[in-house]
């Protein structure tokens, strides 16, 4: 077991450079099944979630080199056999090779993944979508069977704008016949660099991004070359812990188009920032506004940066509300934050925060990724140094946070534990 041990109050300068997205590399490793060829991703980040991902590969036969920030992955010698509970339930993530194996080989046969417990969670929207496409589903407790003797394309209506399920039905129909139109599709940056990895392999994908996206199936995709889009969750994170305790910190290698729900409502409570083409800057106040906020689909406040922002808003002065409306276990980090000297209740799915309050150092435990990264910047801000139990959680989604945190002047170290 791994812990960080932080000692908090010390002033962050300096460039954070931003990784490439955990939510976009985790869903393109899987699409390259469906290439012909030899596939090249690079600025993939070195996360324990790609190691998960990496693995499952293995097992189905691909070859796989990683070298530095990108990966090289060979599928031609796959052999499309059930996948393990023990590797599936690794990652939330490990679903995309539900529609990856169903639209190459026409069947798949996996256990029910897993990841953060942050809700439910369910898959039902996947499994409509691959029906909707001629496929059955059977199950036999947590394992699932999909398979068709044929898949052609179908207007398929999301309930819900699952972000998981927009691209699962798209990689289970670019090689359908016919075209597949997803309505109420997700819109997240994310899905526009699936679908251009997609359509750089021969896909026919267009309308990625939009709320409406038609896939006109062809017959194979070839091999080649793609790039992972920066991290705006990791970027955002940092931004917000520069609002923290940042003394004019640089966010770097970034979009900032894609974080424009979060820097509005940071300079909404009077975070400085300074937004570049590809950067942010951000500089801490003593002081910030209260104000609400509810999570919504892209393009809307990120579910993923909800955490995160709860523990700046300790720190303003006032009564602040933050509601969540995408999962419903995500205040798992409450209890640790008032632990450390925060005033939060929480009511539903309604968070309320009462500040200003100082923080103060203790043990606490990363319960999922974003509450862990949440943690980690309370620890930051809080005087003496803070103990975080359970930082696995950190590291599937956070590239070298210990180096990158280091960098810029935080005193953060990593301890193993019996």
């Amino acid at each position: 077991m791994k812990t960080l041990k932080i000692e908090g109050n010390h002033p962050l300068s300096g460039t954070i450079r931003i990784s490439g997205a955990k939510n976009s590399a985790v869903a393109l490793i899987p699409a390259a099944l469906l290439a012909g060829d030899k596939v090249t991703i690079c600025n993939v980040p070195e996360i324990t979630d790609i190691d998960a991902l990496s693995e499952i590969l293995e097992y189905l036969g691909a070859h796989i080199h990683r070298a530095s920030e990108s990966i090289v992955i060979d599928p031609t010698s796959i052999v499309n056999k059930m996948i393990p509970e023990d590797v599936s339930k690794k990652l939330r993530a490990s679903y995309y090779f539900m529609g990856a194996l169903l639209g190459k080989y026409k069947k798949v046969s996996m256990y029910f993944p897993g990841g953060c417990s942050i809700g439910a969670r369910p898959i039902n929207l996947h499994l409509k979508g691959f029906e909707a496409l001629g496929a059955t589903v059977t199950n036999d407790g947590n394992l699932y069977t999909v398979e068709a003797k044929e898949l052609k394309g179908a207007n398929i209506y999301l309930d819900i704008a699952s972000v998981g399920a927009t691209i699962n039905i798209m990689l289970a129909s670019v090689l359908a016949k016919g075209t597949t139109t997803i309505d109420n599709a997700a819109k997240e940056p994310e899905i526009v660099n699936v679908a251009t990895f997609l359509n750089n392999l021969g896909a026919n994908i267009k309308g990625a991004g939009t709320s409406s996206i038609k896939i006109r199936g062809v017959e194979t995709l070839s091999g080649g070359f793609h790039e992972v889009i920066p991290d705006r969750i990791e970027a955002g994170t940092y931004a917000i812990i520069g609002a923290l305790c940042g003394n004019y910190l640089k966010i770097d290698n970034m979009i900032p188009s894609h974080l424009e729900a979060l820097t509005s409502k940071m300079e909404e409570i009077g975070v400085e920032l300074e937004i570049g083409e590809d950067y942010i800057l951000v500089n801490h106040a003593m002081e910030y506004l209260p104000t609400n906020i509810e999570t919504q689909v892209y393009p809307g406040f990120p579910t993923d940066l909800q955490q995160p922002f709860t523990v700046l808003l300790t720190q303003s002065k006032g009564i602040s509300h933050v509601s969540e409306t995408i999962w419903e276990n995500r205040f798992m980090h409450i209890p640790y934050l008032n632990q450390m000297g925060a005033q939060i209740t929480v009511e539903g799915e309604t968070a309320t925060i009462v500040g200003k309050t100082e923080l103060h150092s203790t043990i606490v435990e990363a319960t999922d990724l974003r509450a862990g990264a949440a943690l980690v910047a309370a620890a930051l801000k809080a005087e003496g140094t803070t103990t975080i139990k359970n930082v696995e959680h950190i590291l599937r989604g956070y590239e070298q946070i210990v180096e990158k945190l280091t960098n810029v002047g935080a005193k953060i170290e990593i301890e193993e534990i019996d």
